[in-house]
């Protein structure tokens, strides 16, 4: 499938959550397949900013949401025209897999079995917290905390527990 390419403008949500979006054309949206309930794309902006998102729905239509970060990187702010390219994610979960989870993955069976009974957005969350650990020793933490709080609870994410594990301090 050839990539989509399209202009949008970045609209801010009128949603009590706030945020900011960019408008997918119905056509454009309609032309990568759900699969496990999402439109999994990569996506660039502008021709430099490349990651990977979901084409939602919304009353309005299509979106793909934005984050701060990204906002900043392109200098951009609501009513900015975007130019967007998007083409079908074919990764196996729609995020980059960080080798420290991989291999935290490889070496425990159980934890292996949990994490891939989850839903995929349930381990896309988890592969996107251990990812944007900067420090490679703090990968691996939230990597074995995770994977041992999903065997501690049988294969189940208990939030107010996971929120306190991840917030202890290592050792």
């Amino acid at each position: 499938m050839k990539p989509v390419k399209f202009t949008s403008i970045l609209t801010k949500s009128t949603g009590e959550y706030g945020g900011q979006y960019l408008p997918v054309p119905e056509k454009a949206a309609l032309k990568f397949e759900k699969k496990n309930g999402t439109r999994r794309v990569i996506c660039t902006l502008n021709g430099t900013l490349t990651y990977q998102c979901a084409v939602l729905p919304n009353a309005k239509g299509f979106y793909i949401g934005t984050n701060k970060k990204i906002r900043d990187e392109l200098q951009i702010a609501p009513g900015s025209k975007v130019t967007v390219e998007l083409k079908k994610d074919e990764s196996k979960y729609g995020m980059p897999m960080p080798a420290e989870f991989n291999e935290v993955l490889k070496q425990d069976r159980e934890g292996d079995k949990y994490f891939h009974a989850l839903t995929p957005g349930k381990q896309r969350s988890i592969l996107y917290w251990v990812g944007h650990e900067k420090d490679v020793d703090k990968r691996i933490q939230v990597s074995l905390i995770f994977i041992e709080h999903l065997k501690r609870n049988d294969g189940k994410i208990v939030h107010d527990a996971l929120t306190d594990e991840l917030k202890r301090p290592a050792f």
